[in-house]
């Protein structure tokens, strides 16, 4: 039987007995899941001129981080969609690591490591550890001072009040209070906080109790559990600095407001995650909050064991319901390997007291292997964004996933995941775990009882395929189809009663605010607790970072709903704005397109049309990408169709462009003054006659908010008529 996380069991679980099939399994097999929604692929464009590369074109497009060339444009109106990444390009490597650097559990694996003639994956799970993270068979240990600390919680009423954790998990809910959450909607009350601004607290079970921020905390009035008081501080070391109060030396005032929040329990949505600025000390501060969410919870079970193994025949066994269906805890989701290396690396350092106290951690060099990157791999003298370049660090493949488990003094990786605390996972990675109705081999059990699910970065998955977090979110928290060897009488009621979608805590992380993002915030996240999320308004825009002298119009179109945009800004287009770049004077247009199906849609119509045009997209070849910026600088082709999804991958400098359509706003604002400031790289340098047209409607308020700020939106939305800007420098 393969030793895959894949499975819908536990390598420790007997599969080949036959179980009888109980009441409760019957009742659970009539349970249904989505549909498997639609997908994308891309099939060849069959034209291969690779000698008619630029320069520039071939130190750029050499680019190692583990983005091959996918297959070029699909031909087709509507694709058809393969079951990966959108991006199919990121995410097909495979990592060798040489056999001599493997220790010896890894050698007993090496059937199943990495396969280079074949360029796959065998999937590796690590079943040596299973009775050593075993949480039902092993029992607090007295040395580490946590059994003592957990005595003391259980023996304190008042400690029992105050832990956030016990506070969450023990509250019994009423059936009145789940059918209020499930029927009545939320109410919500604003504040503002010193470093996150405005916030929104919702709930609907009671009227939302607004926090107040603390100025200072002591890290010891946390309630965080051993190590973690006296580790935190010297992990977080690096992102303090002398601006922070000798008594408050533990938090920055952003990771200080962040975890205020999250160590109550409430939903949190925080859209202003920075990957230059912030993301690291925000990744520190969660990984925090999701460790001490798990050692609490395996404390507490293993204190039980004890009581357990200790107590009187015939005592209520009722007492000790502490864990879920399924084992898993913590779900967190992130683009790339490399985020799942920091995290884990985050929790090693977490776990270890000091140098001389280092934690076992299983399995760590095959991890450092597979999820690590070699630094000679990236080309040289590669001119890319800062951002671009704190984004795409490191091992860039976006499909995988890893159990980690986590037992007192050792940490075991690729820990089965009925078997593990976390899960860490691309939404690629869960997307083919979880599978599609009618696959054989799918599985969602392990997703029952997660507790904290943190969705990191979630911008990025706007890139890469948004559809496979509504395919995670649908098949969270669902009663499981099998029992996994679980012990009923330990299992908590409210996962029995099918709540625990109630409890589970979502921490929601992004670069930006955007209608898809706020949807699953919205319509995806249940907790009783009540939600709070971060809503402040960009008051300037990145059109104050547009360094070329540009006449901007804002078109605004009039679209009766949502649903109805889509064809009425492609109405709009044909009809009003291209016919006014027909003529031969107005040559050296680019139009810059989001959303993939909106370029093949113009694309079919150029073509049907006879237009002179060449068009750039996601899945074009380096070859087809060199053609085409040659043929567009040197005029040979009128328009050249660009789409966003190219620019996020790849931020090619386009040069001679003359005129600018936005087909529609950018999702990330500053690729706005990115595009604008494109101009500036025509040998010409400024040009009189240089156009900039974009194309809006009342449903992109966010978008425009973020380009030309607040107070401008509210006019442009207010007035139908076309806006017109006229932008210099940092105005």
């Amino acid at each position: 039987q393969s030793e895959n996380s894949d499975k819908s069991s536990a390598e420790s679980d007997s599969e080949t007995e036959v179980e009888q099939v109980s009441v409760y399994h019957k009742l659970l097999a009539t349970l249904k899941t989505s549909p498997e929604s639609e997908s994308n692929e891309e099939e060849d464009e069959s034209e291969s001129e690779a000698e008619e590369s630029e320069t520039e074109m071939d130190s750029e497009g050499s680019q190692g981080t583990g983005e091959a060339d996918g297959g070029e444009e699909d031909k087709n109106d509507v694709p058809a969609q393969e079951e990966g990444s959108f991006f199919p390009h990121v995410g097909k490597r495979c990592f060798n690591t040489a056999e001599q650097t493997l220790d010896q559990e890894q050698a007993d694996a090496a059937d199943a490591s990495c396969d280079p003639s074949h360029g796959a994956v065998e999937e590796f799970t690590d079943v040596k550890h299973e009775s050593e993270f075993s949480l039902e068979t092993n029992f607090m240990e007295e040395e580490s001072g946590d059994c003592n600390a957990d005595q003391r919680d259980s023996n304190s009423s008042q400690a029992i009040s105050e832990d956030p954790f016990k506070q969450h998990m023990e509250r019994e809910l009423e059936e009145k209070e789940v059918e209020k959450m499930s029927t009545l909607p939320k109410t919500s009350s604003q504040t503002k906080w010193p470093r996150l601004g405005q916030l929104t607290f919702s709930s609907t079970l009671e009227k939302p109790k607004t926090l107040k921020a603390e100025k200072e905390v002591d890290v010891k009035q946390l309630h965080l559990h051993k190590p973690l008081e006296s580790t935190w501080p010297k992990v977080n070391r690096q992102f303090l600095s002398s601006v922070n109060k000798p008594g408050d030396a533990s938090f920055t005032p952003l990771q200080r407001e962040l975890f205020h929040i999250m160590n109550t329990y409430r939903d949190l949505f925080y859209p202003e995650r920075n990957a230059l600025t912030n993301g690291e000390e925000i990744r520190h501060a969660y990984c925090l909050h999701a460790l001490n969410h798990v050692l609490k919870a395996n404390a507490q079970v293993l204190s039980n064991n004890a009581k357990r193994r200790d107590r009187k025949p015939g005592t209520d066994s009722d007492d000790y319901r502490d864990q879920g269906l399924t084992r898993p805890k913590v779900l967190m989701v992130v683009p790339f390997r490399e985020c799942a290396l920091r995290i884990v690396h985050i929790f090693i350092s977490l776990l270890e007291v000091n140098e001389k106290k280092k934690i076992d951690v299983s399995n760590k060099k095959r991890f450092k292997g597979e999820f690590g990157s070699d630094p000679e791999e990236k080309p040289p003298n590669l001119k890319r964004p800062e951002d671009y370049e704190a984004v795409f660090a490191g091992n860039i493949d976006d499909h995988f996933r890893i159990g980690v488990a986590i037992l007192q003094k050792s940490m075991r990786l690729y820990a089965p995941f009925y078997s593990s605390d976390i899960i860490i996972a691309s939404p690629l990675g869960m997307r083919t775990v979880i599978g599609a109705e009618g696959e054989k081999k799918r599985d969602f059990d392990f997703l029952s009882s997660i507790e904290v699910l943190i969705i990191d970065q979630a911008d990025i998955y706007l890139m890469q395929n948004w559809e496979h977090i509504l395919h995670l979110m649908k098949h969270i928290n669902l009663l499981p189809l099998d029992s996994h060897g679980v012990d009923f009488s330990r299992v908590r009621m409210l996962s029995l009663n099918n709540w625990s979608k109630y409890y589970r805590q979502t921490l929601l992380f992004s670069a930006l605010q955007d209608p898809q993002i706020n949807s699953v915030f919205n319509k995806h996240c249940f907790n009783y607790m009540g939600q709070v999320a971060v809503r402040n308004v960009p008051l300037s825009g990145s059109i104050s970072h547009v360094v070329v002298q540009l006449p901007h119009v804002f078109r605004r179109l009039e679209a009766e709903n949502s649903t109805s945009v889509i064809d009425t800004r492609f109405e709009f287009f044909v009809n009003k704005v291209l016919p006014e770049y027909r003529d031969a004077i107005m040559s050296h247009t680019l139009i810059y397109v989001p959303s993939y199906f909106d370029y093949v849609r113009l694309r079919n119509y150029f073509k049907k049309e006879d237009l002179n045009f060449t068009h750039i997209c996601e899945y074009t070849k380096k070859a087809g990408v060199c053609r085409a910026r040659r043929f567009f600088l040197k005029g040979e082709k009128q328009f050249l169709l660009f789409t966003e999804r190219f620019h996020f991958y790849k931020r090619y400098t386009i040069k001679g462009i003359r005129n600018l359509i936005f087909y529609e706003l950018p999702t990330y604002s500053h690729f706005y003054s990115e595009i604008c400031n494109m101009m500036k790289a025509t040998d010409n340098g400024v040009d009189a006659t240089w156009t900039c047209t974009v194309l809006y409607s009342k449903y992109d308020a966010q978008k425009l908010a973020a380009v030309v700020g607040i107070d401008r939106t509210a006019q442009m939305l207010q007035s139908k008529k076309t806006v017109h800007l006229f932008v210099t420098g940092e105005n």
